[in-house]
């Protein structure tokens, strides 16, 4: 980046001159509008921020921001970005993606980006289904899923993508969902400022060939019950009036949980200075269960089932 001063800028100024070309009613429309308000609030400049994407309906993104972009190819949009990041470590990258191209045929690349810890902003969109070739099954559809590909029902178990996220040791995961315009924007923040690989899932309706794939979870009647708002340093709560929290049993009774950061060192000369960071929660003891006590967990909901949890007590 250079050192001139960064001009103030607007989301029409992040806005390219290209036609949106998404079904109407598609949740990309939120994710986009999210990183356009975002940008401003980042102090960066356009010439500085390149969004490189692969194959499919989120990877036309970079038409859409005025920005450096790359369309590139199937699956393989971390490996250019991550040339690009290592040999222009001035410029802010970011990646789009979706379950299809991010998770099937660009898995690969993807793990080994996260494993690397290269400064890069990975978003996938997840829509359970591949839109752009007009309903096939991904590799996040559920068991069962009939589609012109699996007619008789898809009998693949699908991948977490914040599981495998975690599993190739990112050094932070985060989820969100295109419902919540505020919230996106706080976690597409904190992904950018994190230094080294930030890896954030964003839940996305296809309305065409998915749709009301997560009202289980986001659907307005279920949603305080489903999703869990983690703030740093404060405890985990939530539910109807957020009554409801996730706690460790003590000696003298249940105590709640609170989100706590954990330094790590960035593992190689492709990151910035400065220490990486993983949100990872307290480690928490469930009544019962006395392994656990020792054990480090994220409080990020990993199925869309239920999820278990105890009402606040006066000793919490």
């Amino acid at each position: 980046m250079t050192d001139t001063a960064v001009p103030t800028t607007t989301k029409k100024d992040w806005t390219s001159d290209q036609e949106v070309r998404w079904c109407p009613g598609c949740g990309d429309y939120s994710i986009l509008t999210a990183v356009q308000m975002l940008m401003p609030e980042l102090g960066v400049k356009r010439e500085d921020t390149v969004f490189v994407s692969g194959i499919g309906c989120s990877s036309r993104f970079p038409y859409y921001m005025n920005t450096y972009g790359l369309h590139s190819i199937h699956g393989r949009a971390p490996a250019i970005a991550t040339g690009l990041a290592v040999a222009r470590p001035d410029l802010h990258v970011w990646v789009i993606t979706g379950d299809g191209d991010g998770l099937s045929i660009g898995g690969n690349h993807l793990i080994h980006a996260l494993r690397r810890n290269v400064d890069l902003t990975i978003v996938l969109f997840n829509n359970q289904i591949y839109g752009l070739t007009k309903g096939q099954y991904s590799p996040t559809s559920e068991p069962g899923k009939v589609t012109k590909s699996t007619p008789f029902g898809s009998v693949d178990q699908p991948f977490n993508p914040i599981s495998l996220a975690l599993g190739a040791e990112a050094t932070f995961v985060a989820r969100t969902h295109d419902m919540d315009r505020k919230h996106m924007m706080e976690t597409f923040r904190r992904a950018y400022h994190h230094r080294g690989s930030a890896f954030v899932e964003v839940y996305q309706n296809c309305n065409v060939f998915n749709d009301g794939a997560f009202d289980s979870i986001l659907a307005k009647e279920v949603r305080p019950s489903n999703l869990i708002p983690l703030e740093d340093g404060k405890p985990i709560r939530f539910g109807p009036n957020r009554r409801r929290a996730s706690c460790w049993m003590g000696r003298d009774g249940p105590r709640s949980s609170t989100l706590m950061r954990s330094a790590r060192r960035p593992s190689s000369s492709t990151t910035r200075s400065g220490r990486s960071r993983a949100w990872r929660s307290c480690s928490p003891a469930w009544p019962g269960d006395r392994t656990s006590r020792r054990r480090s967990g994220c409080f990020v909901p990993l199925t869309g089932g239920p999820i278990t949890a105890v009402r606040f007590s006066s000793s919490s």
